[in-house]
């Protein structure tokens, strides 16, 4: 099962993650409405301290193409996008994650699905529809919202999705990632994930 931990917003977050043993990580990017929110520069900071073997994600919130290419520039190995751009947008080198919410249609035009409404202000995910979403979808299927190192395990283990995304359960304010919630929220996942169903 993948874990990522997202909304990074230093490279001292961002390695606390990678040796906590953390999948991916992710970025905030021109989605200026965002407190995680991150300029290139700083993109390109936190990825270049990021070991090869962990994938380094770009989420963002933008509906402007000139934003997706720009994104694209930046060299993520995948880009979470909340608007359907078309996937010929995207370099076939980067994967596309279609973030999806209740009540929305699954696409089949991504790499991977999160069912996510919350977009990182920790509102709790959707059971029904995430289950009904793992059920139906013919990619893989990732499981956010307001996840934490208490409740994840029984996220696990109820919904068996095929990756689990946090970043508000495991920060001190926005953007500002508690280390030890990092390892305690790694460690549940790993536990569940190893439970029989």
């Amino acid at each position: 099962m993948r874990i990522k931990i997202c909304g990074i917003t230093t490279k001292e977050d961002a390695m606390a993650a990678v040796r906590a043993g953390t999948d991916a990580i992710g970025v905030i990017c021109y989605s200026p409405e965002s407190p995680r929110n991150l300029s290139d520069a700083r993109v390109r900071d936190i990825f270049s301290a990021v070991c090869p073997d962990v994938l380094c994600a770009c989420v963002t919130h933008t509906r402007d193409p000139a934003d997706l290419h720009a994104i694209c520039r930046l060299s993520p190995d995948e880009i979470q996008m909340s608007h359907s751009f078309p996937r010929s947008m995207v370099p076939a080198s980067i994967r596309v994650v279609r973030v999806l919410s209740p009540g929305m249609p699954i696409p089949d035009d991504g790499d991977a699905v999160i069912v996510d409404a919350s977009m990182g202000r920790g509102a709790l995910y959707d059971a029904e529809y995430a289950a009904y979403v793992r059920r139906a979808a013919r990619m893989p299927v990732y499981l956010a919202g307001g996840l934490t190192p208490e409740n994840v395990s029984e996220a696990v283990k109820t919904i068996r999705p095929d990756g689990v995304d946090v970043a508000t359960g495991i920060e001190y304010s926005p953007g500002v990632k508690d280390h030890g919630k990092i390892r305690a929220f790694i460690r549940a996942v790993r536990n569940a994930e190893a439970s029989p169903e």
